[in-house]
């Protein structure tokens, strides 16, 4: 099987990659980041913008802009307090009053034990900056672990990683309310959750150490050197030498893409099939037979890419350096539940939250999925390493070796996904699939890691484009995203000529 080469010649090795790049790239924040006072270790995490009065409007994202023009993303952690005065099941019902809280747009809630599962129901209300507008009521989904690096992983044994919902969008906010209510199964089947009749006793404990993640995912200006609130694993460097770390990671983030924009690019350029294969054929000039030379390539067009510098990712919190699988066999389709209250001109900043929320309230590496589609159907890098190249994701527990985690931007398992969704996931996986040769209404084997539903060591057949559930018991990617799966492989197979 070929692989996707990087630059030759040039990006000889990774150290010339890194500080060639870093030349390319802004090395200096702008002058508000470069002389703000330091912050105690001790609120590094959520000191982006100050707590608003109650009831008070909240100046508009356009006016903090200007009075904070170097606005860093942000994570307040707030742990859960019981919500019941029964001391015979005090972890039953937690969650917190209602509160004034810093400027954020995306919730979570995450606890200790990555293993461990809650069991129950988590709504969440908040209110809209600027108007002191409170939402109704909101269900955040609980089931989450099976989004995540597999077990036998560093990324999964390195002791930061812990258990979470899903991520919920909620726009620009400044007050929170939350109730997280434990549920037997015949509970959470049951639509009577408003009742006044619940057994809590019968009810299996939360997990323990809840916490409430407020995510703020900052400004575009965030994919800039030394711009991240809580800062990159630099082990106390100072703000120069972070500042430089940053830039490099910049940098090699962008480097691995260079074959196919130029470095620093914020969109990699969509083209025809035919440009598609001229470009397949001369990055695998020496990896190729001369009978797969002359053989029919079968690669669908490269759809256009935005960059992770195009969605302003802050290369300075993710762990440094790429970790590889040796071939993508295998797409499998996600949702992110997320939540679908989301304008495609706000995408950047809802990735930047996710991205936020898997490395900082997670505890992964970098962000879980390798590719995100939006509702309008535009493409997203997603993991860093390089969208040609087999990286290993953190997206189906059990599978993520060998295989790429694509997930469209919401919820939908009564909503249908758009038509433009449907076809990105198609453009994309004709793509990338046709660099590793497979045929995208085809099936393979790929051999678990352990999940749910299949056993460590068990060699499954899939079908090249699956959706998360054929690895793991879930609702992901949602029934009604699930089942456009069938057309989407079959416009595949149109686009790669087949």
């Amino acid at each position: 099987m070929p692989k996707i080469r990087g630059m030759r010649g040039f990006l000889a090795s990774s150290i010339g990659v890194t500080c060639a790049a870093a030349l390319a790239l802004p090395l200096t924040p702008p002058a508000s980041a470069a002389t703000a006072s330091p912050v105690p270790a001790t609120e590094v995490a959520t000191t982006a913008r100050s707590v608003p009065r109650a009831g008070t409007p909240a100046a508009t994202p356009t006016d903090r802009r200007a009075t904070e023009p170097f606005a860093a993303g942000s994570t307040q952690s707030l742990p859960l307090e019981p919500l019941t005065r029964d001391r015979a099941t005090p972890s039953a019902e937690q969650g917190l009053p209602r509160r004034a809280v810093r400027h954020f747009s995306l919730v979570g809630v995450v606890w200790d034990d990555p293993e461990a599962e809650l069991r129950g129901r988590v709504q969440v209300r908040t209110r809209a900056a600027g108007t002191g507008t409170w939402s109704g009521w909101q269900d955040v989904e609980t089931h989450n672990a099976d989004h995540a690096a597999d077990r036998d992983t560093s990324e999964r044994a390195s002791g930061r990683v812990r258990g979470a919902t899903a991520p919920l969008w909620v726009g620009d906010s400044d007050g929170v309310e939350l109730r997280v209510r434990s549920e037997s199964e015949s509970e959470s089947d049951s639509a009577e959750h408003t009742s006044g009749t619940r057994n809590l006793s019968a009810a299996p404990p939360l997990p323990s150490g809840l916490r409430l993640e407020l995510v703020d995912p900052g400004e575009d200006d965030d994919a800039l050197p030394g711009a991240a609130a809580d800062g990159p694993r630099t082990g106390g460097l100072n703000a120069e030498a972070a500042a430089l770390t940053e830039a490099s990671a910049l940098a090699e983030a962008a480097a691995v893409n260079a074959d196919l924009a130029p470095l620093g690019a914020t969109e990699i350029a969509a083209m025809s099939r035919a440009e598609t294969e001229q470009e397949y054929l001369a990055l695998d000039a020496g990896g190729l037979t001369e009978q797969q030379r002359q053989a029919k390539p079968y690669i669908g067009p490269r759809p256009g890419i935005v960059t992770r510098r195009g969605w302003g990712a802050n290369e300075g919190l993710r762990e440094s350096g790429f970790k590889y699988t040796k071939k993508i066999k295998a797409a499998f389709v996600h949702h992110t539940a997320s939540g679908n209250n989301y304008r495609c001109s706000q995408v950047p900043s809802l990735i930047r939250g996710i991205y936020r929320y898997h490395v900082k309230s997670m505890g992964w590496r970098d962000i879980g999925y390798n590719f995100l589609i939006d509702k309008c159907g535009k493409i997203y890098e997603g993991r860093a390493g390089g969208v040609a190249k087999p990286v290993l994701g953190a997206h189906t527990l059990g599978f993520n070796s060998n295989s790429m985690g694509i997930a469209v931007l919401g919820s939908y398992g009564a909503t249908k996904p758009s038509k433009s969704a449907v076809k990105a996931v198609a453009r994309l996986t004709a793509w990338k699939l046709g660099l590793y040769r497979v045929n995208p209404k085809g099936k393979t084997y790929l051999k678990s890691a352990g999940s749910n539903l299949h056993r460590k060591g068990k060699k499954v057949r899939l079908n090249r484009i699956s959706g998360h559930r054929d690895g793991f018991i879930t609702e992901c990617p949602g029934r009604k995203l699930y089942g456009k799966l069938g057309s989407a492989r079959s416009t595949a197979a149109r686009y790669q000529g087949r």
